[in-house]
């Protein structure tokens, strides 16, 4: 190497340094930004260039470093895990706050609950077991079902106005993950070109990781790097970014008349109606599992679910108590063909039963509460067996019949259950996801102290390359200016 040469080696030790000192100032700038993940200068030594022959001086030194490029400290295991663990907990979240809410109105075990009305129902048909004679204990009674009713009525509604919020919901999900697909394909075409041109994309690839992120909370994509640097983001097996490309998803279901009715709500491709998008994580896909319709087994949409007992539980209360109350008279029935038969709650067409059910009689004297035509005023027989049906003890042709606080006890038990087991589930996947963000976190994150200690060291690369500068120069000073002065 002539003595020139070493201060080119010289030059690419100020330049490796210098780029160094900036490297870590990036990182100390944005150490609280969301997102940013740490760089490191990559560098290599340059070697001595061959030499061969007569004039060959024989081992050579190298001739100073290169500067390769400026490195994410990423990695892609933890990036994989985190967005699985994110669309695991974006699953369980969904379902968990529903299925809470859901639980949260039915105000059991409470003074507030339908169980405690039930509770008032029964007890009101005791006394009017044992108090025919006034208008109070019946004008009591209607009361207190006119209340039952109201809360039914509003328990459904609370189901209604949370399939409503998830519904609305799924529609905001759909439009931020369309949001987010566009930009990682533009994104995608940003990192290509940067890279095919020799440049560094860092900063794009912290944005597209982020969204990438989100997409995969949203529906439990996959991401799968290309050589160019893109990435293609699957969702359920099909491209939902391709390169440049990102395609549209939007939403399917019919206006129902009844949430029950309303046929599963479903996504499709925005370009390809006929294909469903199918997913079985991520928040849409919470969603999408509480907007189902009911199926014969119960298994179906869990609101849907829930609505139908709240149906289910009006249609049977309504049948329990009738079939007893038909059997009795009023105090201006007689033995005339028609005159029994009563109900004492009637069912609309056309709307949910736990809305549509009405109370009939609206007076003591409307009051169906004796065994017969002939009995005195004083008979509660009718108003007894009802309130036994409260106990469970009534029967029928067939046997025992179910209490329809019973029915609604289960309700309320199947409801509790699912409710736990899905916070449960949203809790442990909460914390697993926390855990993969934070190992992430670790990782990528800026540390001060390290980039505090790269900061010195290449500070004093930068001031050892300096000196070495002065040295050549000072040598090739004597070289060039003194040589032959001695002596003179």
């Amino acid at each position: 190497m002539s003595t020139f040469g070493g201060l080119n080696t010289a030059y690419t030790g100020l330049v490796a340094a210098r780029q160094g000192l900036n490297v870590v100032g990036q990182n100390i700038a944005n150490a609280n930004t969301d997102g940013y993940t740490r760089q490191r200068i990559s560098t290599s030594a340059i070697g001595a260039t061959a030499s061969t022959g007569v004039f060959s001086q024989g081992a050579r030194v190298g001739e100073g470093v290169a500067m390769d490029g400026i490195a994410r400290l990423a990695s892609a295991q933890l990036d994989a895990r985190v967005r699985a663990t994110a669309a695991t907990a974006g699953y369980t979240a969904v379902r968990a706050n529903s299925l809470a809410s859901v639980e949260d109105s039915l105000n059991e075990p409470g003074e507030d609950g339908i169980s405690a009305k039930l509770d008032e129902f029964w007890a009101g048909w005791q006394t009017l077991s044992n108090g025919t004679d006034t208008a109070a204990p019946a004008a009591l009674l209607l009361g207190t079902a006119g209340e039952l009713l109201t809360l039914i009525s509003e328990g459904y509604q609370a189901v209604s106005d949370e399939w409503s919020s998830v519904r609305s919901d799924l529609n905001n999900m759909v439009s931020e993950l369309n949001g987010a697909a566009t930009q990682v394909a533009a994104l995608n075409v940003q990192i290509r070109q940067t890279l095919a041109t020799g440049g560094t994309a860092n900063e794009l690839l912290d944005q597209r990781s982020a969204l990438t992120t989100t997409i995969a909370a949203l529906t439990g994509a996959t991401v799968t790097e290309q050589a160019d640097g893109t990435v293609d983001v699957l969702v359920g097996g099909n491209a939902l970014v391709s390169g440049g490309t990102a395609h549209q998803v939007k939403v399917e279901a019919n206006a129902p008349r009844v949430m029950q009715d309303a046929g599963d709500v479903k996504l499709v491709w925005a370009d390809n109606a006929d294909t469903a998008v199918t997913m079985d994580l991520g928040e849409m896909a919470g969603a999408l599992s509480l907007l189902g319709s009911t199926n014969a087994t119960g298994t179906g949409g869990a609101l849907a679910e829930a609505a139908e007992s709240y149906n289910s539980f009006a249609t049977d209360l309504r049948d329990k108590v009738n079939v007893i109350y038909r059997t009795g008279f009023t105090q201006a029935d007689d033995d005339g063909p028609g005159q029994n038969g009563n109900d004492f709650f009637a069912l609309a067409i056309g709307i949910p039963a736990a809305q549509g059910l009405s109370i009939v009689p609206q007076s003591s004297a409307d009051m169906a509460v004796r065994a017969s035509a002939t009995s005195g005023a004083f008979d509660g027989t009718i108003a007894d067996a009802i309130a036994q049906l409260g106990a469970g003890f009534a029967t029928d042709k067939d046997g025992a019949i179910v209490s329809p606080s019973t029915t609604w006890s289960n309700f309320v038990t199947k409801t509790g259950v699912l409710t736990q087991t899905e916070l449960q589930s949203a809790a442990l996947a909460s914390s697993m996801s926390s855990g993969a963000a934070n190992q992430q976190l670790a990782n990528s994150s800026v540390d001060l102290d390290e980039e505090n200690v790269n900061l010195l060291m290449f500070q004093h690369a930068y001031q050892g390359a300096a000196r070495m500068m002065t040295a050549v120069d000072e040598m090739l000073d004597t070289l060039i200016n003194r040589t032959g002065l001695v002596g003179r």
